[in-house]
Formats: structure tokens, sequence, C-alpha cells
């Protein structure tokens, strides 16, 4: 049999970013977890398309403080189709998670069309850090 789904709290998070010379604004992360698998989906005004993007173009990492002290990441390049002139939408991204992890954003690395914009988190993620 295949392990029950377990839920994390908070669901979904918000968090202010900037991503220098690109911009900066708020980013809304949901996450998802299924045993030792979890998703993170991130929708950010911090970075607008200056083109439309096809879907799954964005190339996206989103690095998180675990527990308090050591990194992990959160990847992929899944995306819907982002209209110029609108904000970033990307993921899921994919990560491994452990029973009990305390994930909390700290920057989003995204690569459209070969441009890298790297985003530093400039605010906690509320209401609090994603745990699993």
């Amino acid at each position: 049999m295949a392990p029950a789904s377990t839920a994390v709290t908070p669901g979904t998070a918000t968090l202010a970013f900037d991503c220098g010379s690109y911009g900066s604004g708020t980013a809304t992360l949901t996450a998802t977890q299924d045993g030792t698998a979890a998703t993170i989906s991130v929708s950010t005004s911090a970075i607008s398309s200056p083109i439309n993007i096809g879907a799954n173009s964005v190339r996206s990492t989103l690095t998180l403080t675990r527990n308090g002290s050591g990194t992990t990441e959160f990847s992929g390049n899944a995306n819907p189709a982002i209209p110029a002139g609108s904000p970033v939408s990307t993921g899921p991204l994919k990560g491994t998670v452990a029973a009990g992890d305390s994930l909390e954003a700290s920057s989003l690395k995204v690569v459209v069309l070969g441009i890298t914009a790297t985003c530093k988190a400039t605010s906690p993620q509320s209401p609090g850090p994603f745990v699993f």
C-alpha cells in the first residue's frame, strides 16, 4: 500500500523578494506533500515577463532554509503560459522532505530565455515556515 498523503502547514505563505534590476515584490508559495515528496508553486509580482513566455519554459530553483541551519532546493521547469507584462508563476517545483522538516524560502532563481534573475527574500514567510 502507498503511504498516505500528509499535510504541510501552513499550505500557503507569502514573503517579499528583491530581484535586483528585475524588480521586487511579494510572492505567494503554495506547498503540498505526499510522503517524502513535496512540491512548492510560486507566484510573484517581483518579476514580470517582458514578452509572452510559453508553458514549461521557465527553469526555477527555490532555495529554502531547512530547520534553521541547512538548506534544500526545490526545482523544476513547470509553468503556465505567461502573457507579456504578467507576473511570473512557476511550479510545482519538486523537492524531498523528512517528517518534521521546517522550511523557509531564502532565494529564488528564475531562468527565462537564457536570462537569470536571482531574487533574495527580504522578509520572513508569513504566517511562518512550512512544516512537513
